[in-house]
């Protein structure tokens, strides 16, 4: 393959207020964690898509998506039973059939759990999702779940195109990655 080429994906992170989309974010970009984020507003890597003076950038938001990261709280039910909002919400507004979705139960370094790994795995693999548990505070499966929604998109014909730039990671980087660095964390169901 010709390491010249490179391509770039849109990936959408998705969930309730306060679920650790952003801190996921910024773990996997930067490796950095701030534990006083406030509440994100904006609109490039931001979650406006759920708040209701947002509404009119939905669409746009979601347009030409090839894979998406739905993130919950496993210390808060609410953010968990909000999943199927969500996925009618990408039902409703995705351009790609083949779109690539990740489910991420986010905080496990926290004690109080509400969700187990397994009612996770189970939502995940009723609607055909991939699944990873993870922390952005400890950094467990954050890098995993980035990795593995992009290998899947890169392995599905059709969802993303190549073109030249002058950033990015290459592809080849990203297949030698393989499964190895994921920590146990990583299900692909």
């Amino acid at each position: 393959m010709n390491e010249d080429i490179l391509t770039t994906l849109k990936i959408l992170i998705i969930g309730e207020s306060g679920v650790g989309k952003s801190s996921l974010l910024l773990r996997f970009t930067d490796d950095s964690f701030d534990p006083d984020i406030g509440s994100t507003i904006g609109v490039d890597f931001k979650d406006t898509a759920g708040q209701e003076r947002f509404r009119t950038l939905t669409p746009s938001y979601y347009r030409g998506a090839q894979g998406v990261i739905l993130v919950y709280d496993v210390t808060r039910r609410e953010t968990f039973t909000k999943l199927e909002v969500w996925l009618n919400e990408l039902e409703t507004y995705c351009t790609k059939n083949d779109l690539i979705k990740m489910l991420v139960g986010n905080k496990i370094d926290k004690a109080d759990r509400e969700i187990d790994r397994d009612e996770g795995e189970m939502f995940a693999r009723k609607h055909s999702m991939l699944y990873i548990e993870s922390s952005a505070k400890t950094k467990d499966g954050v890098q995993c779940a980035f990795e593995e929604l992009v290998e899947k998109i890169l392995q599905t014909p059709g969802l993303w195109e190549s073109i030249q730039k002058t950033r990015g990671v290459p592809l080849s980087e990203l297949s030698e990655m393989g499964q190895g660095g994921c920590g146990g964390y990583c299900a692909l169901l």
